[in-house]
């Protein structure tokens, strides 16, 4: 049996440093949010306020860091998921 795939398109909405920052173009229904990967890692940032949803991989230190680059854009991630989901 052939199971569909569905494939939802991921803007890249920053590259900071060696960070990867995006969503997905289906999570509109839930708050604005951002998704941040380095090679294997991953971490969800909500961003009113700024405060992590999940980390998969990423030491604490590093992640303090993460959150720190995701607080200081937060206004420019609005800005682009406002301009993508026309909220």
């Amino acid at each position: 049996m052939l199971r569909r795939i569905t494939y939802f398109p991921m803007p890249t909405i920053a590259r900071v440093g060696p960070y990867r920052v995006y969503f997905y173009s289906h999570d509109v229904a839930e708050p604005s949010h951002v998704h941040v990967d380095r090679d294997e890692k991953t971490a969800k940032f909500w961003l009113t306020p700024v405060a992590l949803a999940r980390n998969i991989g990423f030491r604490p230190r590093e992640l303090r860091d993460v959150h720190r680059m995701v607080y200081e854009r937060a206004s420019e991630f609005v800005k682009a998921w406002n301009e993508e989901f026309g909220t």
